[in-house]
């Protein structure tokens, strides 16, 4: 009789047990179903809304982790077991891992708001940290920049967010800011008049707004003149180049003397008398 009790209230429970566990299992089953298609319709309505695919990417792997949690509790539960404890075990190892991790998720939280604010995109010509080049990647932690000498660089956003940001590619235009010396009996009227004309002929050079072209400063060999072509920020580099090499030849070309920079030094001769020795540096051509 007792053994028959045993077997019937064993029995009992591993009916009872199996149960909850295909119960768990059903429910894990449509709940990871009904999570999916939740989330491709999140996917779907910020797409319809043109949002960055980073940040649907970002925020679709928060709803998706937070669900998560919540199921397995969930199922915790439907097992009896506690679950208030386990979400304060929950809780305390987040706020844990959050001070452990508190690096990791500043440059996590700046890139969520890099995503938002959109201070630049990829394929931007960037200054930022420190760095200068073209954005490959903007990542939920880091942000991957080529720099201008092809070097792969791979800067923590919370570092680019907190510095100032400088994007060249922003604006439809950039200046080159040069600058050509001239000597003083020069006219600067002749030399701005024909590197004018040079400059509007280089290729990539804008017309609108068109080169300028003005006396900056005077020094002891001469005027100097400011010389800012515009162009696209694609052309820039070219633009800096051929621009040095017109103020060279037109310079050469209107046979300009090449100015020189004085120098005077005073002491005593040999004989206790003072004397002052003029030196001449040439300073060659822009």
């Amino acid at each position: 009789m007792n053994i028959a009790a045993i077997s019937q209230v064993a029995l009992a429970l591993l009916t009872q047990f199996g149960l909850r566990v295909l119960g768990a299992i059903a429910l894990w089953i449509i709940a990871q179903w009904l999570i999916d298609f939740g989330l491709k319709l999140l996917r779907r309505a910020f797409r319809s809304k043109q949002v960055e695919p980073t940040l649907v990417n970002y925020i679709v792997n928060i709803v998706n982790v937070i669900l998560k949690i919540v199921l397995i509790v969930a199922i915790l539960g439907f097992f009896g077991i506690e679950t208030t404890s386990f979400a304060a075990l929950l809780a305390a190892a987040g706020i844990a891992i959050g001070a452990a991790w508190s690096g990791l998720l500043a440059n996590f939280a700046a890139g969520a708001f890099l995503i938002i604010f959109r201070p630049f995109m990829v394929g931007d010509t960037i200054q930022a940290a420190g760095v200068t080049g073209t954005v490959e990647e903007i990542g939920l932690f880091t942000t991957t920049i080529n720099t201008l000498d092809n070097v792969r660089t791979i800067i923590g956003n919370n570092k680019i967010f907190a510095d100032n940001i400088q994007n060249f590619s922003a604006n439809p235009y950039r200046r080159v800011d040069l600058q050509a010396q001239l000597h003083h009996a020069v006219d600067p009227a002749d030399a701005i008049r024909r590197l004018k004309e040079r400059i509007s002929q280089i290729p990539h050079v804008l017309n609108n707004p068109a080169p300028d072209v003005e006396i900056l400063e005077f020094n002891l060999a001469g005027p100097v003149l400011a010389v800012r072509p515009y162009c696209h920020h694609e052309n820039y580099w070219q633009v800096y180049v051929d621009t040095n090499k017109a103020i060279r030849e037109t310079f050469g070309e209107a046979g300009y003397p090449i100015p020189e920079q004085r120098y005077m030094f005073s002491g005593q001769s040999p004989d206790g008398t003072s004397a002052s020795v003029v030196q001449r540096t040439s300073l060659g051509r822009g």
